[in-house]
């Protein structure tokens, strides 16, 4: 994984599990990577591992089976999707339609590039 400067590591760590369980590669109650091996796997700090599985446990996204791992909580994709839906909606839709005004795209611009998308 590429990590950015714009985000710490463990919050892009954190994401990207997110990205990994909206992809349906974890369902609920699926169990994921030990904070070990999610650490060699993305060539990080144990430490910085285990702040992403915390924030994660926080977020009520995965939870600990002493002993087993970390799973996947019921109802994580439909919780994660909600928040990054509630995230995009605040966050990038208002630069997004002041750029589309700034440059004269109209709605029906984007969905004939939308439509053109989804049939590349």
């Amino acid at each position: 994984m590429i990590f950015t400067n714009d985000k710490a590591i463990y919050i892009q760590m954190a994401d990207r599990l997110c990205d990994e369980i909206l992809a349906g590669k974890y369902r609920d109650d699926d169990r994921i990577p030990s904070v070990r091996e999610l650490a060699v796997l993305l060539e990080v700090n144990v430490n910085t591992a285990v702040r992403a599985f915390d924030e994660l446990s926080r977020a009520n996204i995965i939870y600990n089976k002493r002993g087993l791992g970390y799973f996947v909580t019921p109802g994580a994709k439909k919780q994660i999707l909600k928040e990054r839906r509630k995230a995009f909606m605040k966050e990038r839709l208002p630069e997004l339609f002041r750029q589309m005004q700034l440059l004269g795209i109209t709605l029906e611009d984007v969905k004939v590039a939308y439509d053109a998308q989804q049939n590349a």
